[in-house]
């Protein structure tokens, strides 16, 4: 009897644990992004350490056994590449937003994608227009959205153009990505894999355009070719590290709970987020603004339960893991795309 009791308590165990680490790192990692961003000010070259980290992972991890991805060949990467090029852009926009602006203003404008995903399902698409909750968690959505931007005492040009272009790259990504790379036939860390091999083989391109290879050669000379930094260091080091986490957890718990589970887990991954952001530092909303968060994270809760369909009584095992992809696709894919969601928008 011990040895039947043992099992059930060690999946229990199992469960809880990828839940949690999925939990910690979803609500950390853009705490830890800003962070980086504010020690290491070198966003292209700080996103390419977070792809070399996230395809060596995958690439060690599968080496080992842990994982199974595709192999990464060039007839699929030329099929793959315009996808990888958005994805790109929504990372290096969502650097650069974190760069100039606060958590705070992130969550935000990350909150809106539902809003325009639905625009653009339903005017491209041809999908249907939304149910009336659906539509009314959407108005609550830009309500709050729109009450933080007229209250922002940090508001920038510069922040917010960030901001708008993030929001235009990741809405972009989420529709198009998820209707033409699937096409490929590729596994989750087949996706992963190729995502961050092309971007990081894009990177070196965006710091020409970008001028920032003039940045990091000055602050080499000034500081004598001295390029360890602890603090710096420590900061790139634990976003690089948290970003290849979240790929592993992510999917992981997505496998091993229900999609309700895992949905109200990403909601109150945000809260905690903004719990965590106020604690730690002052570079966070004034207290309207938070109030105006709040509200926008709250028509995000309404939205996801519009739109998760509870699972049929006769659903097989299968059948539920398969429903978990369908429904989480909108929150994940942007967990995805912070730097190492790769899975880590």
């Amino acid at each position: 009897m011990s040895a039947i009791r043992f099992e059930p308590t060690k999946q229990y165990y199992a469960t809880t644990t990828l839940v949690v680490g999925y939990a910690l790192c979803s609500s950390l990692l853009a705490v830890i992004n800003k962070f980086a961003i504010t020690k290491f000010n070198y966003p292209g070259l700080l996103t390419a350490l977070q792809y070399i980290t996230s395809a060596l992972g995958v690439w060690g991890w599968g080496k080992f056994g842990f994982l199974h991805h595709d192999p990464f060949k060039l007839d699929i990467a030329n099929k793959f590449l315009p996808a990888a090029v958005v994805f790109y852009l929504a990372i290096f926009t969502n650097t650069n937003l974190l760069r100039h602006a606060n958590v705070d203003t992130f969550i935000v404008f990350r909150s809106l994608t539902p809003l325009l995903v639905a625009l653009a399902d339903t005017i491209f698409r041809r999908e249907p227009c939304p149910s009336k909750l659906t539509f009314m968690s959407l108005l609550i959505i830009l309500g709050g959205a729109v009450g933080y931007v007229a209250t922002d005492s940090a508001f920038t040009l510069t922040a917010y153009s960030w901001a708008f272009a993030y929001l235009a790259t990741i809405t972009t990504e989420m529709v198009y990505i998820k209707h033409m790379v699937m096409n490929l036939g590729l596994n989750t860390w087949g996706f992963v894999l190729y995502n961050n091999l092309l971007s990081l083989m894009m990177a070196p391109i965006f710091w020409v355009l970008t001028g920032e290879y003039n940045e990091v050669f000055a602050a080499l000379v000034a500081n004598g070719g001295n390029w360890f930094e602890p603090v710096a260091f420590t900061a790139v080091s634990l976003s690089c590290l948290f970003g290849l986490l979240i790929s592993f957890f992510g999917f992981a718990a997505r496998k091993a709970v229900s999609a309700t589970a895992f949905t109200v887990t990403g909601v109150v991954n945000k809260f905690l987020t903004v719990m965590i952001n106020v604690l730690i530092w002052d570079k966070h909303a004034t207290p309207i603004g938070l109030v105006c968060l709040l509200f926008t994270l709250s028509g995000g809760v309404l939205y996801q339960q519009s739109v998760t369909r509870p699972p049929p009584h006769d659903s097989t095992e299968s059948k539920q893991t398969g429903d978990v992809s369908d429904n989480d696709d909108h929150e994940d894919n942007q967990d995805k795309k912070m730097p190492g969601k790769h899975a880590s928008i």
